[in-house]
């Protein structure tokens, strides 16, 4: 009898787990020369998403404070390099500015100096035909040709004269007019003065040689006689006793 009943050591072997049972009908056991881990062994880490590989002994990502900072910077260092540029920009551009001023005065002054010296020749060159022209005139005045061939030829270095004076007006040229006008040292040179019963002081009573423009502007001054009013002891010189409208008259 006691052989067909299990013995008590029998019935504390120890018996297969669910799991293990599992695994052995469906073919996924542990594979040939592993084993399984007990309760006993050491518990193997696992990683989770979050955490590095190292265990956290790597270096750390800057967190989002130290990124605020370096973007801080990099904006310092722009506003400083667009200072700079903007700087450097308002200086050359006042250099510019005073460049084009300091050429547009030069070109001014240069304009003004080949005017007067253009001037300047035109007078020169003038002035000695000036001479010329003098003894035409006076020939003019003094001639008074009778004779048929007389006159013919003062005909003809009249025509030459009228010539002349056409290119000195043509050249802005043009003779002053001065006898009966006040004395102006400007414009006249007195080379005698004499007491005038008719003319009162500083009054030009006669030209001795003429004087001439040149588009407003002297080219020859006017040799003059000058009056000096009544001499001593004289009587007042015509129409001193006169009012403005008598003498216009």
């Amino acid at each position: 009898m006691s052989g067909d009943f299990p013995s008590a050591g029998d019935s504390h072997q120890e018996q297969p787990t669910i799991s293990e049972a599992h695994e052995a009908d469906s073919g996924w056991g542990a594979a040939p020369g592993t084993t399984h881990q007990g309760a006993g062994d050491p518990a193997v880490s696992e990683i989770s998403p979050g955490e590095p590989a190292d265990g956290g002994q790597g270096s750390e990502a800057p967190g989002p404070g130290g990124a605020g900072s370096a973007q801080d910077s990099g904006g310092a260092n722009l506003d400083a390099r667009l200072a700079a540029l903007q700087a450097e920009n308002e200086s050359l551009k006042g250099q510019y500015m005073r460049i084009a001023a300091d050429f547009d005065n030069f070109r001014k002054r240069q304009s003004r100096d080949q005017d007067d010296l253009r001037l300047k020749i035109t007078c020169s060159t003038l002035g000695e035909i000036l001479p010329v022209v003098d003894n035409f005139d006076r020939a003019r005045q003094q001639l008074n040709p009778q004779s048929e061939e007389a006159q013919g030829l003062h005909r003809s270095y009249q025509n030459l004269y009228k010539q002349l004076v056409d290119v000195f007006k043509q050249l802005g040229v043009s003779p002053m007019r001065v006898e009966g006008e006040p004395f102006d040292p400007t414009l006249h040179e007195a080379v005698l003065r004499e007491p005038s019963q008719d003319h009162p002081e500083d009054v030009v009573i006669e030209e001795l040689q003429r004087g001439y423009h040149l588009n407003g502007r002297v080219l020859r001054h006017a040799l003059v006689k000058v009056s000096m009013g009544p001499g001593p002891g004289g009587a007042p010189y015509a129409g001193a006793d006169q009012g403005p409208a008598e003498q216009a008259g």
